[in-house]
């Protein structure tokens, strides 16, 4: 079944393409540059190789790893979401709004509903599937192709990889350090004109602080931290520490 999620367009595509990359930076730019013969080609070669390969591995770990799904046993809190309410009528409106409407499954926080997948996945991130694991494989593939296409300076198509990844990690950077998501970063943009229509001020409930956020998500010790199988810190995707929890 893992096997099958790389038979894909866009996962050969993108092999394909570091593969594209690696030839022109191997066998044109540092051959012509310095050379694979002597010391300085061979350890930019070499240099430039392992980053690839980490690069390649965090990808296929990303493409592999399951989405995750809500647990069948899963039960809100409708006491928490209702504000402490009691009467039997609010205590179902607010399980209500958090039953999704098309799988007719309880949503735990950060859940969304996958139309690929047919149903509810934990903390999902735009238009595929994000959770805790993937979000910090993702982070450590963007990482490594960022510090590995620095090699690279020949055809435009590599420029353009590089400003793409380099997007993409610093976007990544932001959504980590705020403990959020795609979804939710748009969520909050409506949240914080609607607060501030009302006169309010929005901070978004699940920002506990910047390492508190980091560590969420990349775990505690900074030496794992562009390890893309290291997610012993992760749980199981149904709770998260809020500001109120934390305050």
């Amino acid at each position: 079944m893992k096997c099958q999620r790389f038979l894909s367009v866009p996962i050969i595509a993108v092999f394909l393409l570091l593969g594209f990359v690696y030839y022109i930076t191997i066998f044109i730019f540092i051959k012509d540059w310095a050379g694979l013969q002597t010391s300085a080609g061979l350890l930019n070669a070499l240099i430039f190789t392992l980053l690839l390969c980490l690069c390649v591995f965090s990808f296929s770990v990303a493409v592999a790893a399951d989405p995750g799904h809500v647990p069948s046993a899963y039960v809100p809190d409708v006491e928490d979401d209702s504000g402490g309410a009691s009467s039997d009528q609010e205590l179902k409106k607010a399980a209500e709004r958090r039953q999704c409407d098309k799988c007719s499954a309880y949503k735990p926080p950060r859940a969304h509903h996958c139309k690929v997948c047919r149903r509810c996945v934990l903390r999902m991130w735009l238009s595929f599937h994000l959770l805790s694991i993937k979000q910090k494989i993702l982070w450590t593939g963007s990482f490594y192709r960022v510090h590995g296409l620095h090699f690279v300076f020949c055809g435009t198509v590599v420029l353009a990889l590089s400003l793409i990844l380099g997007t993409l990690l610093g976007w990544h950077i932001y959504l980590i350090i705020h403990n959020m998501t795609t979804i939710e970063y748009h969520e909050g943009i409506r949240a914080a004109w609607l607060a501030k229509k009302s006169g309010l001020s929005y901070r978004h409930p699940f920002d506990v602080g910047v390492y508190k956020n980091i560590s969420l998500v990349l775990g505690s010790n900074m030496l794992t931290w562009l390890c893309p199988t290291a997610i012993s810190h992760l749980k199981d995707g149904t709770s998260f520490p809020t500001i109120r929890h934390t305050s």
